[in-house]
């Protein structure tokens, strides 16, 4: 044990108050997970046809075009569908969302993708300016001001009425809420000591899993989006209460192998949800026990090689084969975006922690954004980011071997101190430890003996 886990338990530093503040924290992840999955719910695309004639079309795109009531001699022309549209049960129990109420059907279709990467460019861009901002004028301060952003957006996305100024608010909200996660992660982190770091996050983990299987039932109770909207912009508000790499582009390449064709929209939903949760009690059983970068590396590991299977052999191996592989892949994506985000927090000193987890998780956010794009060209370019984010899996496990461990180590609060820790062995029994710090030490006198020897 460290000397300052020693002197900060003996002055009562994690005591019973910090204990409970610290799982207090949990709370407002169930806020959070209900605004981070609510986008899967209001762009989610119900069966529709035209209201023309809806026996005659073998598609739900055909009846798009329809012949004139009264034809000209030796022609037969079609117009565009003006007597509406008609829907069927909402894929997402809803029976008014922004898809039924603006008619982003098949020649709007590219809205809806357009959408999702707005949103999560939000929580992108939130996570990279915002995450200075946490170091420049405290944890407490951002998560305040990025709950009030929020809240008011929120309820100005339920009132909007133009399409454009629902991608500008969502867009807003998204960063204000990457904000308010961003400053709840860290300021819980240095709430904790080494011991209790892991439990304390893993938990915060599931309880956004929480949020984000109660938002169906709300969906179910609200009906309309437009309540749903307000019912999560007051769910933000209430938590003014509490104010005293790479993974996230993969998923969408397993859930892909996954469910080929058009699925019934909770299948993959609550399939996502449980596999975060399972991933989540896989890292709380095994990283204290084998250490961050041990999981980390070996999470890493499995995702590369069922992804690499995937890529090579998905046309020629077995049903059963493929089914096992995206589940492994999905779980192990879960694993590694949960424990890069606890490592990062853990290795980057006080001064920018704030600054460097934001730059991680947005990593992680841009991921996500490049999934809807594919659906904007018909999936042509599915390979294509298949094989770019295999690649990267795959040089992440050269670059985890340079990571040092911090499991049970004090958080470093100075670029001295971070620049001061060292890589462990992977494997427990080796007798030598490798003693090189991150980054090269500076010698002062190298420069003058270079002049002096020229």
């Amino acid at each position: 044990m460290e000397p300052e886990v020693r002197v900060l338990r003996l002055a009562g530093g994690f005591g019973r108050a910090r204990c409970l503040l610290a799982a207090a924290s949990w709370l407002p992840c169930v806020a959070l997970g209900l605004a981070l999955g609510s986008e899967l719910l209001l762009t989610a695309l119900p069966a529709h046809h035209c209201g023309s004639d809806p026996a005659r079309a073998p598609s739900a795109c055909l009846p798009l075009s329809y012949p004139e009531s009264v034809p000209r001699a030796g022609s037969y022309d079609s117009r565009p569908c003006s007597r509406g549209w008609y829907y069927a049960q909402p894929a997402a129990d809803l029976l008014r969302s922004p898809v039924t109420q603006r008619n982003l059907v098949c020649e709007d279709d590219w809205k809806l993708p357009l959408e999702q990467v707005d949103h999560l460019l939000g929580w992108l861009l939130g996570c990279v300016l915002l995450g200075p901002g946490c170091d420049w004028f405290g944890r407490r301060a951002v998560f305040v001001g990025s709950l009030v952003l929020a809240t008011g957006l929120g309820a100005g996305e339920a009132l909007v009425a133009s399409f454009p100024a629902l991608l500008i608010l969502r867009l807003l909200r998204g960063g204000a809420l990457a904000g308010a996660s961003l400053a709840l992660y860290v300021a819980r982190l240095e709430l904790c000591d080494p011991p209790n770091r892991l439990a304390f996050s893993m938990g915060a983990g599931l309880f956004s899993v929480v949020g984000i299987l109660l938002l169906p039932g709300l969906a179910l109770l609200a009906q309309d989006w437009h309540l749903l909207q307000g019912l999560s912009a007051l769910t933000t508000g209430l938590l003014l209460l509490f104010w005293g790499l790479i993974s996230g582009g993969i998923r969408a390449s397993f859930l892909h192998s996954l469910v080929p064709s058009d699925p019934s929209f909770y299948w993959p939903y609550f399939l996502v949800a449980g596999l975060e949760a399972a991933a989540t009690i896989f890292l709380l059983l095994t990283v204290d026990l084998w250490g961050r970068r041990s999981v980390l590396l070996l999470s890493t590991l499995i995702l590369g090689l069922a992804s690499l299977l995937l890529l090579a052999g998905a046309q020629y191996l077995p049903s059963w084969t493929v089914l096992f592989l995206s589940v492994l892949g999905l779980l192990a994506s879960q694993a590694v975006s949960a424990l890069s985000s606890l490592f990062s927090a853990e290795v980057f000193p006080t001064v920018i922690r704030g600054a460097g987890l934001g730059l991680v998780l947005g990593a992680g956010f841009l991921g996500q954004a490049a999934a809807p794009l594919t659906k904007m060209h018909g999936r042509h370019g599915f390979f294509l980011q298949h094989v770019v984010f295999t690649s990267f899996a795959l040089l992440a496990l050269l670059c985890i071997l340079l990571l040092p461990e911090s499991r049970g180590r004090a958080l470093p609060q100075s670029l001295q101190d971070a620049d001061r820790l060292h890589r462990s062995p992977l494997l427990r029994g080796c007798p030598h430890q490798d003693l090189l710090p991150l980054l090269p030490a500076s010698l002062p006198g190298a420069g003058t003996q270079l002049v002096q020897e020229g």
